[in-house]
């Protein structure tokens, strides 16, 4: 089954970024050697973000994210897991875990596979 791990943290620098990115490309490797990733990116910064909304049939758009929060959505990882636990076990050793939060969601899907039907 699909996961989706939301990273959330502060959008302050680490204090080594080069070492926090290396950190995310040797468990994007791990991951992909095992073949339980799908894809993962990091976001540009919120200041670029724009929301979009509909409300009884006209557009809405804002600049900057939905919530205004000390944490920002900063990227993701797309994981193939065989149960939960094994997918919280994923999330748990992403790299930003350690200073932000990962929201872990199974990915609900509409078509035919074993996420469910289409």
């Amino acid at each position: 089954m699909k996961y989706l791990c939301l990273i959330y943290e502060t959008e302050a620098p680490p204090l080594d970024m080069a070492h926090y990115i290396q950190e995310h490309i040797d468990y994007d490797a791990q991951l992909r050697a095992r073949g339980q990733l799908v894809e993962a990116e990091a976001l540009q910064p919120a200041e670029t973000a724009t929301t979009v909304r509909m409300r009884r049939g006209r557009l809405s758009v804002t600049d900057g994210p939905f919530a205004e929060t000390s944490e920002q959505l900063g990227g993701f990882y797309l994981v193939e897991a065989g149960s939960e636990d094994e997918a919280l076990r994923i999330a748990a050793g992403i790299p930003s875990a350690r200073n932000g939060s990962i929201e872990l969601r199974p990915i609900l899907s509409f078509g035919p596979g074993p996420e469910g039907p289409r």
